[in-house]
């Protein structure tokens, strides 16, 4: 059965997290060759060897998600190579300040989540938009937690919404020239450490404890449970593949229902 990413090249922004890493592994059982990148080479380098040991195609660098010359060089080195840019996938995470009334938030607090996610999220994108225009095909992937709209998301409800923004105005300029551009929306993955901080902080806000508050969210959804990190990684590669050829321009939600 033919792979589902079979010659295909991905990078990976943050890929030595949770989210990123278990995309990178789902790809790379597809068969994409997927170029590892994280601001330190060493929590990249032992994800690419256990690929590799395990049959696929994987690069470790290290690339600065918030520095766009350090993007731009990558991506320029992997074109001189002669390799297309087929994915652009960013899981890249900070740590947000939340769990704090806009009213008692800071300045300087609110500000610094809309730099953080807005600059990696448009320098990543627009990076890879760039040589996907020029090649004429290509598909980029954001992640988005769905905060906008929620009571003491602090600045992280607004960054995310730009997320969103950025995302869905790049798929408008760019779908004519071929390049597909997705939002995948998971309301909570708790094997993703990035995501349970997020959610402690959250959590904490509302004066109960993150567990209590996972228990509660999975009981708002349709099937009672909260999505895994293999199932958000297994729509990942589908939407990246070419099976999903007519998708774009949309928030993939993998929320089990929410």
């Amino acid at each position: 059965m033919a792979q589902l990413l079979e010659t295909k090249t991905a990078v990976i922004y943050g890929a030595g997290g949770a989210i990123g890493s278990a995309v990178a592994r789902a790809f790379a059982h597809e068969g994409a060759h997927v170029h590892l990148t994280s601001h330190r080479l060493s929590s990249v380098e032992q994800i690419a060897a256990e690929i590799e040991a395990a049959g696929g195609k994987a690069t470790a660098a290290e690339v600065d998600a918030l520095d766009e010359r350090a993007i731009e060089e990558h991506l320029g080195n992997l074109i001189k190579d002669g390799k297309a840019i087929d994915i652009s996938f960013n899981a890249v995470g900070f740590g947000e300040v939340q769990g704090v009334p806009l009213v008692d938030l800071s300045l300087q607090d609110f500000a610094s989540a809309i730099d953080s996610w807005s600059r990696t999220v448009f320098l990543t994108s627009r990076a890879a938009a760039r040589r996907m225009t020029a090649q004429g095909s290509g598909v980029i992937l954001t992640v988005k937690p769905p905060a906008e709209g929620t009571a003491l998301a602090s600045g992280f409800g607004a960054a995310v919404a730009t997320i969103e923004s950025v995302s869905l105005t790049l798929a408008a300029e760019v779908g004519p020239k071929g390049v597909r551009v997705l939002v995948l929306q998971p309301n909570a993955l708790p094997e993703s450490e990035t995501l349970q901080e997020s959610f402690r902080k959250y959590a904490s806000g509302l004066g109960i404890k993150a567990e209590d508050a996972l228990v509660g969210l999975a009981d708002t959804t349709m099937l009672k449970r909260l999505p895994t990190l293999e199932e958000f990684s297994n729509v990942a590669s589908f939407v990246a593949s070419d099976k999903a050829s007519a998708l774009t321009g949309s928030i993939i939600k993998i929320d089990c229902g929410a």
